[in-house]
């Protein structure tokens, strides 16, 4: 009986620590599946994040392709670097001839075609001394003259640096005064030749007194240099001054011959120089186009002054009226 005692509770606690052993396992499928049921919940959301992305990368993808548009600054604002302006102008006097043009063809329609060069010109040709502006910028000419002949006095030693000094003072007060005067008393000087001869009489003016100090200069130049050398020596140096006024580089007193003095009248500088820089050649054909450009301006502003600026002086027009 004692034997059968042992060998139920023998099973009894196998059977319990089999059921606790099945129990253990049990928990642990459990964990295992409440584990791989988070993993799956986490993936799951994962995969809708990822199906988003891919959407909206696609939308993006999708709405660069149709888009011609992207962020920049403005092409009129410093930032862009950007400098050709050439469109916006043409642009402009697009619209300015556009928004004109109405009053162009009412001009034309009630007064016709006034442009008439041939009226232009018989006013230089009838009565060419009815021009006191262009009689004043003709005179100007005795004013370089006679800057030029007091400077070749001076360099030869003819006069002395007091009396060249006082000769070119008179002169270059008489190139302001003289013509101030002359436009001031003369009641035939219209106001745009006025200023006009005045303005090329002020630049000429300050060409002249450029003009004498730098030959002052060079004159104070050549006497150091001879005081420095001996008499030997300085003499063929004066030679090789003068005899180099053929080369292209000039050397004082070489520099004082008409050519000179205007081709530095004409120069567009105020500054003059013994040898100015210069091309290798002249072009001529750019030359030539900006002198037809300028005629053509010239011509093109007397005759809208013509057509549009005094309409109301056609003869034509009065005889209609009578």
């Amino acid at each position: 009986m004692g034997d059968r005692n042992e060998k139920g509770s023998a099973k009894h606690r196998r059977r319990t620590t089999i059921s606790g052993e099945a129990a253990v396992t049990q928990a642990k499928r459990g964990g295992a599946a409440e584990t791989l049921s988070g993993q799956v919940k986490e993936k799951e959301p994962q995969k809708h994040e990822n199906a988003a992305g891919r959407q909206k990368n696609h939308s993006d993808a999708g709405e660069d392709t149709f888009s011609c548009h992207k962020l920049q600054e403005s092409l009129l604002s410093s930032a862009s670097g950007f400098s050709n302006y050439r469109g916006i102008l043409n642009w402009c006097v697009v619209m300015l001839v556009l928004s004109n043009a109405r009053l162009v063809l009412e001009n034309l329609i009630k007064y016709g075609v006034l442009v008439d060069p041939i009226q232009i010109i018989s006013l230089f040709v009838k009565d060419p001394c009815s021009w006191p502006a262009l009689c004043l910028i003709i005179v100007t000419n005795v004013f370089i003259m006679a800057a030029l002949y007091t400077e070749r006095k001076l360099s030869v030693g003819t006069i002395s640096e007091r009396t060249g000094s006082f000769l070119h003072c008179i002169n270059l007060s008489a190139l302001l005064f003289v013509p101030a005067g002359t436009v001031l008393s003369l009641s035939s000087v219209t106001p745009v030749g006025g200023v006009m001869a005045l303005s090329i009489c002020t630049v000429l003016f300050l060409k002249l007194y450029s003009y004498t100090d730098v030959n002052k200069w060079c004159r104070e130049q050549r006497q150091a240099k001879a005081r420095t050398l001996s008499r030997s020596h300085s003499c063929p140096s004066v030679h090789k001054a003068n005899g180099t006024a053929g080369y292209t580089h000039v050397t004082y007193p070489g520099n004082l011959t008409h050519r000179d003095i205007y081709y530095f009248a004409f120069a567009p500088t105020l500054c003059y120089e013994l040898n100015f820089p210069r091309s290798p050649r002249i072009r001529k054909r750019f030359l030539l186009r900006r002198l037809l450009e300028m005629l053509f301006l010239m011509q093109l502003m007397v005759g809208l002054i013509q057509q549009f600026g005094a309409p109301e002086g056609n003869p034509h027009e009065h005889g209609e009226n009578m």
